[in-house]
This record gives C-alpha cells, structure tokens and sequence, in this order.
C-alpha cells in the first residue's frame, strides 16, 4: 500500500502528546470498526509484510548492526529475519483453520441446541517492543495480532533509533496509517504509550519495567501480555555429555554476546566440576570466535550505560573475591563496546550478577550437591523464563519437570524452543504472563466468543414461572 504508517516523536508538552497518542488510537479504532479484516485481507496483509521483509532484509541488517554498534549479519539473519517469516508463513498457511468455528458439545439436558466458539479480533493491540531482537520481538506479535484481525500501535525501543527508521519506513509501505500505526520516542512516550486504552497490551522488557506497565494499564482494565525475562538456569544434571552440554551453553550464551531474554543465566553443575567447565567453556569459545580480538561474528554491547553495567557487576565480583575466568585473554574493548566472556565460579549469591538478569556475556558457574540441591537452588528464586537441562536420565528429567516452573524448558540445548512454532512461548511469575506464538499468537489477540442457540424444539419453557409443583420435581430431578 501506498499510504503511510504514522510515527509519532517524543517532543512538545505532555499533554500534547498524551493527545496526540490518544487521537492515533483513536483513529486505528475507528478504521477497524469501520470495516473489520476478513479472513482474505489478514492473509493478504501478512502475504505482504512477508515481502517486503525480504525486500528490506539488507538494510534492516545494516541498520541494527549500526545501533549495536556492531552486529554480524549471520546473528540478524538468525535471530530477526528468519524467525519473523518462519512466524509468518506458518501463520498464513493455517490461518483458515484457526478461524473455523469450533463446535461444542451440550449437555443432553440442553439437546437438540447448539453450542460453538468463533474467535473475533479484539479491535487495537498495542505492542512495546525492546531492542535486543527489535523485529522478532516486533514483527511476531505483530503477524499474530494482524491475523487475528486487529490494527496495531507499536512502540519499538529507543535504543535502536536507525532500526526505527527502516522498519517504519517498511511498514509505511505496507500498511495505511489507522492499521499499523509505529510510534517513537523515550521513556516518557513509553510510559504515555501503555496508559493508553487499548483492547490488550504486549510487553516486552525487564520485570521492573513490566510492574509499572501492568500498573498503567490497570487504570483502564486493558489486559496485559508481558514477556519479561529474568535468571534462566542451566542444570547438568552429570558427567554424561558433559562436554556437548558445555558447548551448547556457552553457544546460547554468547549468542547475540548474551543480550537475549532467554539466554542461560547461570549454570549449576556437579560438585568439583566448576574448573572442568571452564575448561571446556574456553574451548568452545575459541571455536566458534577464533581470533577473538579481531572477530567480527562477535556483537557488541548495544549502548554505553549497558556496557558500564556489566563492567560493574564484574568490579563488585572481583572485590567481593569470586574467581573470574575470562574465555579468552582479550581485555574488554571500551571502543567498541565489547566485552570479553567471562565465567564466575561460585559467586556470592547476594551479588548483582546473582540478584539481576545479566543480558551480557558473563556467566555464573555454581557446583551443587546434586540434583535436589540443584532444583532447591532454582526454586528459591524467581521463576525463570527458560530452563536448561543437560545429562538427565528419563528419571531425572521427569523429576526436574514435575518440581521446577518455568516458562519454557530446552532439553540437551539451549534456545531453540522459542524456535518451535507449535509451541507457546511466555513466562511465569517475575517472568512474565501470558503467551504467544504461532497458534498460541492468535488466540492471545483474539476474543473465544462463545455462542448458544436454542433450538425451537427446546424445553426451555418448562423453566419458566409459574413454578408449579411438577416443574419442581422435575427441576429437583435434574438437580440430582
């Protein structure tokens, strides 16, 4: 489509953009109720974002890598691109099937009624989306919401202002203005953004920020997705695979230099293993970044004040006197913002590295007792969002899944279940609430409208007054 999508800057009074907001959602209301998408024009709609995807993947890749400050293309392609039109296309493809109606069945009391659900779009989604995977984690709820039916408001991070750019730049081309509608701006526009009136808000970010948001939007009873991350631990649960189950942590942790919601946390291992672990850590390490000082698959971290975060959890560490392992002999790179991985055998647990979700490359290694005393340990803790299981036999794993709640769990591996579209992704507890994904996607944008209809030949009658005395006992009968 010709027409532009909207994008509206922080600036000007708080008022004025309160208003303006207000006058956006309004008009993305007023466009869907004015003529709400069929089934035909949601997959056309997705048809097109698909397109133009492909389309934009060179200069959407160039911009984020410029917002990080370095990003290689292969971790954009793997960690945005891919996701989005795997999301896409499987959506398309059952799209019709998930909007049939679904029949229920009635109690033979009710017979011969009918019962049904059709799943109805909720009207506008509103959708704040952070920068560490700024189109997946904008451009998956944003196919879901579309094929459930609905316009979007999107509200992508600050922190990737030149992704912003090009993405809106896209979705311009895609859509008219009172269907998707990009808004930018700070953390004043964010806060003004979710007390907005939306029919359902998705939020993705810290767990602190996610308190205040589910607050801003009580005020106008608009329910609330919110994907927020936290501590995700890794058990190996014993010696067996024990040096593929070091690779594939250090993999998922270091992927996207470990700025990803679902990135292993912290790792509990056996005891005496710490040392063997680290071992072997630094060999994967140097297999998958050789040259690590002059690597470019390596991404940096995305702004100073997160690079001074990281660097200071590391200084509280090393007063605190916890032994700090670095991967590779390369000093951190002030200049390029990137930091050396590094392991932390046994920290203290009431360190920040222990206490706030890390997003960077640095990673605790603790030894436990055994197995009870690693789920003990993850069970005094807030639930996490991924949970990582390595070396289990049936027994253990059944065990570890019977005791430990998390969102999601990743058996023998790390990441790839938020790959897995037939799955839900989502939180629990400090992590988050609600799901989407695939299916999972539709439902969470749509309203299960449920629908009785009486059948002429019903009995209906029998229950209404006067109630003599044998519609009493017919009453006390289909009571018992």
């Amino acid at each position: 489509m010709s027409a532009s999508a909207s994008v509206v800057a922080g600036g000007g009074t708080q008022q004025s953009m309160n208003t303006d907001l207000q006058a956006r959602l309004d008009a993305c209301r007023a466009a869907w109720q004015a003529e709400r998408p069929d089934i035909a024009q949601r997959r056309a709609d997705l048809r097109r974002l698909s397109k133009l995807l492909n389309q934009y993947t060179d200069r959407l890749m160039t911009a984020i890598s410029e917002d990080f400050g370095h990003r290689p293309f292969a971790e954009s392609m793997l960690g945005d691109i891919i996701q989005v039109q795997a999301e896409i296309s499987y959506t398309r493809a059952n799209l019709k099937v998930w909007c049939r109606r679904q029949h229920q069945a009635v109690n033979w009391k009710y017979w011969p009624s009918q019962a049904w659900l059709q799943y109805r779009p909720l009207g506008v989604i509103g959708i704040v989306s952070p920068w560490n995977y700024p189109l997946t984690l904008t451009l998956m709820p944003l196919a879901s919401a579309l094929a459930a039916g609905n316009h979007v408001m999107l509200k992508p991070s600050e922190y990737t202002p030149v992704t912003n750019q090009v993405l809106q730049a896209m979705l311009t081309e895609a859509f008219r203005p009172e269907q998707v509608a990009v808004v930018t701006g700070g953390p004043e526009v964010s806060a003004a953004f979710t007390q907005l009136p939306f029919d359902h808000l998705l939020f993705t970010g810290s767990t602190g920020v996610g308190k205040k948001v589910m607050a801003a939007a009580a005020q106008n009873l608009t329910p609330v997705t919110l994907e927020l991350g936290g501590k995700s631990p890794a058990i190996i649960a014993g010696d067996k695979h024990f040096s593929s189950a070091v690779t594939a942590i250090v993999t998922g942790k270091l992927f996207n230099a470990g700025q990803t919601c679902i990135a292993p946390d912290y790792v509990l291992v056996p005891s005496g293993q710490g040392q063997a672990f680290a071992e072997l850590a630094k060999q994967a390490a140097a297999k998958a970044f050789p040259d690590f000082n002059s690597n470019d698959q390596y991404t940096s971290i995305i702004h100073q004040g997160h690079y001074e975060r990281l660097l200071d959890m590391l200084a509280e560490t090393a007063r605190r006197g916890a032994r700090i392992i670095p991967l590779f002999d390369t000093p951190h790179n002030a200049q390029q913002r990137r930091i050396t991985p590094t392991l932390v055998l046994n920290p203290d647990c009431e360190l920040r590295l222990m206490q706030e979700e890390i997003f960077g490359p640095l990673l605790p290694v603790i030894e436990v007792a055994d197995l009870d005393a690693a789920m003990a340990f993850i069970n005094q803790r807030s639930r996490p969002l991924s949970l990582y299981l390595f070396g289990a036999n049936h027994q253990q794993r059944e065990q570890v899944l019977a005791n430990i709640s998390a969102g999601g769990v990743c058996i023998d591996d790390t990441l790839f279940h938020m790959t897995q579209l037939q799955l839900p992704f989502g939180g629990v507890g400090d992590s988050g609430m609600g799901q989407y994904h695939g299916w999972f996607g539709f439902e969470r944008f749509s309203k299960a409208q449920p629908v009785y209809r009486q059948s002429r030949l019903s009995g209906s009658r029998l229950f209404r007054p006067p109630y003599s005395a044998w519609k009493r006992k017919l009453m006390s009968w289909l009571g018992s």
